[in-house]
């Protein structure tokens, strides 16, 4: 993949999640506060808590920081997986904000 190939990718998925954070806002109590600075999406609960969601070009890595742990993702075969094999991007932002925040949340690609 080349990094232009990289980046429109990896675009789709930080404007899924800003857009993910507006609907959960719009349908749900959540409060969640979503900031974007370039390559970066900060994910802020009214906990406190945060969820760091920033683009690694050099490597062509997603890397997620949350209260669970740091989570590396590549695109693979459409879908961003977890480079120790532990899953999906989305599946795994799901779990962790819903965590985070108390109560069950939803993000998708879509």
């Amino acid at each position: 993949m080349t990094d232009t190939e990289f980046l429109d990718h990896a675009e789709k998925l930080l404007l899924a999640v800003e857009q993910g954070c507006d609907r959960i806002n719009d349908t749900t109590d959540a409060d969640l506060d979503a900031q974007r600075s370039g390559g970066m999406v900060t994910i802020t609960f009214p906990n406190r808590s945060q969820i760091v969601i920033n683009l690694q070009k050099p490597l062509h890595e997603i890397w997620m920081a949350a209260q669970s742990g740091g989570y590396h993702y590549r695109l693979e075969d459409g879908a961003w997986k977890d480079t120790k094999g532990d899953g999906e991007f989305f599946a795994a932002l799901t779990r962790d904000a819903s965590r985070q925040s108390g109560m069950p949340l939803v993000f998708s690609a879509s």
